[in-house]
């Protein structure tokens, strides 16, 4: 073994004490603040859909629509996979698990949308269809036909519609409590956030309602959608979104990019409005950053261009797609808006081909780093997080076979989520 090293030292004991209670309020912030990520699934897209559109029928509706669009503009593996340029090997697999996936599962989350989509109508007219979405969303559930996650886009803060707003949110809220209770999957999106106080009104709003129901404190949480300018950057010159997810006292669940209203905030013609645009990318950069750590989940936005008409456009349409879903997985946003049927299929195949193509390498480095066998990537704890991350959400999604990842990584379900556990803490069930 050698000579046994003297170890030598010059601090008292009483050094690190005193720089430990210095640290103390430092430790209680971070504890309180940056929470982890919550290791709850994140859907990979959320689909708004009208208030008074949104039936019983809605989530089935838009995946035979989807399967149709297949059949008739790429109805074999070969003609999807020239479309999108993939590669043979990803045809097959990627081809066959977009159609299951929409035979199973065709929207992962889906919002009533009382909001933009919606418009004005008179009080009785939204009365009524916040009532019927609440008793069809506790149906779905009931009857094991729902979306994994359900809710819905009230009416923002600002003075001309907070009062519909509110109304809306405690209609919706109340016919989900009469029918049983607040689902799982329960997801609320408040939109157009400019100020801080915006969303500590809805705090105080979801806390009032809390008591009156009997709920235990914390229960709702919201996403915050971003579509102003000053929720990027206030008036003093600080990030209004970071403070916004502080104001939320917990209760953010994700921060949502609004692509048309943001773009248009800033003046940016109608013409070169698109996801991809520098000013979405600024955008989205800040809300990542002011989300991380937090437990807080990013969300891109939406194309306004629709696979519709003739199969050349339809074709053109799916390649736009399938690239902006694309590059956003690669800048970490592994959500978006999806605005009608014909986006699903491409989707799904960017999904599922951005899991399936790093499948491999991602596993092998996983089960290097666990078995210390090296390789040529030196890879650290926070790695092998992002890996397991990374082999979680394939599987949550349908990209990827427990079985496959267990067979080249040796690893359990259980497994990766230990390593991708949240690094302080769990978040409540507002998370949901």
């Amino acid at each position: 073994m050698g000579q046994q090293e003297k170890v030598a030292t010059s601090l008292a004991g009483a050094v690190g004490e005193e720089i430990s209670a210095s640290l103390a309020p430092v430790d209680a912030e971070l504890e309180r603040r940056y929470l982890g990520d919550p290791g709850t699934r994140q859907p990979v897209h959320t689909v708004y859909v009208p208030g008074d559109v949104f039936d019983a029928g809605t989530i089935r509706s838009w995946g035979d629509q989807a399967l149709a669009a297949l059949d008739e503009h790429a109805p074999d593996a070969a003609s999807f996979a020239r479309v999108l340029g993939l590669t043979d090997d990803l045809a097959e697999p990627v081809y066959g698990r977009v159609r299951a996936k929409l035979e199973r599962e065709p929207i992962e989350d889906l919002r009533v949308d009382f909001e933009d989509g919606y418009g004005n109508r008179t009080d009785a007219e939204e009365d009524e269809a916040a009532a019927r979405a609440a008793r069809l969303i506790a149906e779905a559930y009931e009857q094991g036909t729902a979306a994994p996650y359900m809710g819905i886009r009230m009416k923002c803060m600002e003075a001309p519609v907070r009062a519909r707003g509110i109304r809306t949110l405690d209609v919706f809220l109340s016919g989900l409590m009469e029918a049983g209770g607040l689902p799982d999957g329960l997801v609320l999106t408040l939109p157009k956030v400019t100020y801080p106080e915006q969303v500590t009104a809805m705090v105080r709003l979801l806390e009032a309602f809390e008591k009156a129901r009997g709920l235990t404190p914390g229960r709702i949480g919201f996403e915050i959608q971003i579509e102003t300018s000053q929720s990027i950057l206030a008036a003093d010159g600080t990030a209004a979104v970071a403070r916004m997810i502080q104001a939320a006292e917990g209760r953010a669940t994700g921060l949502h990019y609004g692509t048309f209203d943001y773009s248009a905030c800033l003046g940016v013609s109608a013409a070169h409005q698109a996801s991809d645009h520098p000013a979405a990318d600024h955008a989205k950069a800040v809300m990542q950053v002011a989300a991380a750590g937090t437990g807080v989940r990013v969300s891109d936005g939406s194309t306004n261009v629709l696979p519709v008409g003739p199969t050349a456009k339809v074709h053109d349409a799916w390649r736009l797609h399938y690239g902006l879903t694309r590059r956003a997985l690669a800048r970490a946003y592994y959500q978006g808006w999806d605005m009608h049927p014909g986006h699903i299929p491409t989707r799904y195949a960017a999904v599922f081909a951005f899991y399936r193509e790093g499948f491999e390498q991602a596993a092998g480095r996983l089960a290097r780093y666990v078995n210390r066998a090296g390789g040529d990537v030196m890879d650290e704890p926070a790695t092998a997080k992002a890996l397991s991350g990374y082999l979680l959400r394939g599987l949550d999604c349908g990209a990827l076979d427990n079985g496959e990842v267990a067979r080249l990584t040796g690893l359990t379900r259980t497994d990766l989520e230990s390593f991708s556990a949240p690094r302080r803490g769990d978040l409540t069930a507002s998370a949901q």
